[in-house]
């Protein structure tokens, strides 16, 4: 009887160990997820300011607003994307002899991001029948500004931009929205004419 007893006691023992193991669930967490974002056609339209040297497209999705930030400088605008809470910051200045200033101005904003960008590329602007030179920079990684640039005619105008998202700086969340943008900013170069050049 005790042989039985114990012959039970093990395939009880033998059964509720192989439950128990059997029943155990390796957890995994689930990656993190992003919002799907359906994104608009490109479609432009022309901006010529009447006080201001300058035209240039932009995206119908966008708006301009003055920008608050200096209200002294009529010709400084805020390219404004409401839908993907971005910015696109636009400041102008007339060149006096200090060219050089606002070129390494320009630098300095850029290269300040390097604490958080992975990589800064840079892209040469040349439109010699319009005189715009200038350079793009393209900053990747947790940067505040993913793309910055600034347009000149090297004689008498100087204008800077940089694009912003209001969100944290999150690569792999906003790289839809920001190469949607990146295009536009594209575009508004290519099309930036300097008026009465």
């Amino acid at each position: 009887m005790q042989k039985l007893t114990k012959l039970k006691n093990s395939i009880l023992l033998f059964f509720s160990v192989s439950l128990l193991i059997a029943c155990e669930e390796v957890y995994s967490p689930k990656p993190r997820g992003f919002f799907r974002i359906d994104l608009p056609e490109h479609n432009y339209k022309n901006f010529t300011p009447i006080d201001c040297p300058y035209s240039f497209d932009i995206n119908k999705q966008a708006f301009i607003a003055n920008s608050r930030s200096n209200v002294n400088e009529p010709c400084w605008v805020n390219i404004n994307y409401p839908r993907f809470k971005s910015t696109v910051h636009i400041s102008y200045k007339q060149i006096d002899n200090d060219l050089p200033k606002f070129l390494e101005d320009s630098r300095t904003l850029v290269y300040k991001h390097t604490v958080k960008a992975s990589d800064i590329q840079e892209k040469l602007i040349v439109n010699d029948s319009a005189k715009v030179y200038g350079l793009v920079y393209f900053l990747e990684g947790d940067a505040a500004s993913t793309m910055q640039f600034y347009l000149t005619d090297s004689a008498n105008h100087f204008l800077r931009g940089a694009l912003y998202f209001n969100a944290r700086p999150n690569p792999d969340s906003i790289a839809p929205v920001q190469e949607f943008i990146r295009q536009d900013v594209l575009h508004f170069i290519n099309s930036f004419e300097w008026k009465n050049v």
